[in-house]
């Protein structure tokens, strides 16, 4: 079987990629400790805690969170809080506030719930509601870590939830959808980008018929329109899920009379074996829709979606596109792919029995040998991971959320701008398919890279070095310090190939000496330029390692050795095997 288990230890090159990989980063500590473990023991750490809830976002003008109370007259305008939510969630990312032990726990379910958003998207232009935000990351959170909750809570069943959750009515104009005038955007987007897809991207047909798509039709986006028709956004909050206990949208009319619900029968096409669904009697109130008919009608919906095998594979690939590697063709798929859909549906749909399979597995690790291994330093970082994974490797604290809510958001609304000029638009996606890296074919990750958006990453890594913007600095005598031994530190070679163990994905066989160089990947004469950029001084310098060992154990001109340590950071990290991951 392809996804067979690793069952050595890790050591370190793999436990910085799983860590990477399956979280928003690791420290150096970190990758110690998970350097010892097998994938299983590594896996049973990210994602077998008990972990806390999210503490709520404030509202600085108040100082109390008013995503469950509502707002008043004192509150900030919304248009601010939004913003607000968006710096909470950077926050949560960077496990803030959250105890040693559990932050990379916490990290990885982060990774899962951004995840979530990448697939089942929002854009905040179009929802323009804090509220409505903040609560769909809520739902993503519940069902991210779902291997050991109740058989209900499960990626499909989250299909059915966003369904109906008020930031997806208002993105796909679901509050626009009522009965003799359907709005079809969400029924659309369910086939084709949330759930069954269109098949692997480059190996499809030509369309001969318009409306077929391979694996649905244009009538089956049309009866689930009419399925999914009758809600609304539930501006009050108050119409309360039983099983999520969150809010979500509401019918148009009464519970007991969905009026705006279309309840007659609808036919599918033979893409769903010509399935019929049509209002439970017994949910009725008389021959009036009810809420409770109009959700039945969309879990039998969701139910008729996921008992097709390539919706399994659709959501499969997404989660390989995410976590792997972008790349996909036709072997991989029947058979990666395919062992990833059978444990996807074998455990009810649950997402975490996947990710725990692909992280154990030889292939996330071995894919291929050498150079040609996209499983390490095949990916581009995103914006948000190299942001996020540079604070959390040099252990960057932004202020206390609660106590300094105030000076955390003005910290994290820095971080959001700079995203930005990376080439992310948090929580703004391009369009309702989410950002292009995760679903764009054939581009994939090169989306982030342009001339500007470079030149912007390159940027925030100078801005790091001893600057206060957007969180203190990189102290880098003290990180040096406290992570490497004197001996390391004060050998400038030896402590460019421990920096590279740690900051750069591919670090096997790490020479300075272009004859015992190998294709391991990363050359002897990358190193040399690391070196040179590190030992450059202000002065004529006739031995440059000798005088580095002789600053490092005698700190009276710290100017020169802290200038040393910046320019060979800057070097590592603004060079383009660190924009990988």
């Amino acid at each position: 079987m392809p996804l067979t288990e690793l069952t050595a230890p890790l050591g370190l090159k793999r436990a910085a990629h799983l860590l990477h990989r399956a979280t928003f980063g690791p420290t150096k500590d970190q990758i110690d400790v998970f350097a010892t473990y097998t994938p299983a023991q590594a896996v049973t750490q990210l994602f077998g805690q008990a972990l806390p809830d999210p503490i709520l976002p404030i509202d600085p003008e108040t100082g109390t969170e008013w995503v469950l109370t509502g707002t008043t007259d004192a509150n900030s305008g919304d248009s601010d809080l939004q913003e607000f939510f968006k710096g909470w969630a950077l926050g949560q990312m960077l496990s803030t506030g959250i105890t040693p032990g559990k932050s990379l726990a916490y990290s990885a379910r982060e990774k899962i719930v951004f995840f979530m958003h990448s697939v089942l998207t929002t854009i905040q232009t179009k929802v323009d509601n804090s509220r409505s935000l903040y609560f769909q990351n809520q739902l993503f959170r519940q069902f991210a870590l779902d291997k050991t909750l109740a058989a209900t809570v499960n990626f499909k069943e989250l299909t059915k939830k966003i369904c109906v959750d008020n930031a997806m009515l208002r993105l796909l104009d679901g509050n626009l959808n009522v009965k003799g005038s359907p709005n079809e955007n969400y029924g659309r987007e369910l086939h084709e980008l949330y759930t069954i897809g269109r098949g692997l991207e480059g190996t499809l047909p030509p369309v001969t018929d318009p409306g077929d798509y391979f694996l649905y039709k244009e009538l089956d986006v049309q009866q689930a329109a009419k399925v999914l028709s009758g809600w609304e956004v539930d501006i009050t909050f108050s119409n309360i899920d039983p099983d999520t206990q969150l809010p979500r949208g509401k019918v148009r009319g009464s519970p007991t009379n969905a009026s705006a619900h279309d309840n007659t029968i609808k036919q599918f096409s033979e893409r769903f074996n010509n399935i019929i669904i049509q209002p439970d009697p017994i949910l009725l109130n008389g021959t009036d829709a009810t809420e409770a008919s109009a959700l039945d009608e969309i879990s039998q919906l969701i139910e008729s979606i996921y008992s097709k095998p390539e919706t399994a594979r659709n959501i499969c690939r997404r989660i390989y596109r995410h976590f792997v590697y972008h790349s996909i063709d036709t072997a991989l798929d029947n058979s990666v792919i395919q062992d990833m859909a059978t444990t996807f549906t074998n455990n009810g749909f649950k997402l975490q029995p996947v990710l725990e399979e692909l992280f154990k597995s030889t292939h996330f690790y071995e894919a291929a040998a050498g150079v040609d291994d996209d499983s390490f330093g095949g990916i581009i970082k995103s914006p948000l991971d190299l942001m996020i994974g540079t604070y959390r490797f040099y252990n960057l604290q932004l202020p206390d959320p609660t106590a300094a809510a105030a000076d955390f958001y003005e910290k994290t609304n820095d971080m959001i701008r700079t995203i930005s000029k990376m080439g992310m638009n948090f929580y703004e996606p391009f369009d309702v398919a989410g950002y292009d890296a995760y679903h764009q074919f054939p581009i994939y990750h090169r989306s982030w890279i342009s001339t500007n958006f470079l030149t912007e990453r390159y940027q925030f890594i100078r801005n790091l070095m001893g600057q206060a913007m957007p969180v203190a600095g990189i102290d880098v005598v003290g990180f040096v310090q406290n992570n490497f031994s004197n001996a390391t530190a004060s050998d400038a070679r030896l402590l460019i190939i421990e920096l590279a163990k740690y900051l750069l994905p591919v670090n096997d066989n790490l020479t300075f000496d272009t004859a015992a160089d190998d294709s391991s990947g990363l050359t002897a004469e990358r190193m040399n330029y690391f070196l040179t950029a590190f030992l450059k001084s202000p002065q004529i310098d006739p031995d440059p390692e000798g005088s580095w060992t002789f600053r490092w154990n005698n700190p009276v001109d710290m100017e020169v050795v802290i200038n040393q340590l910046e320019s060979l950071l800057n070097t590592m990290m603004q060079s383009p095997e660190y924009q990988l991951f």
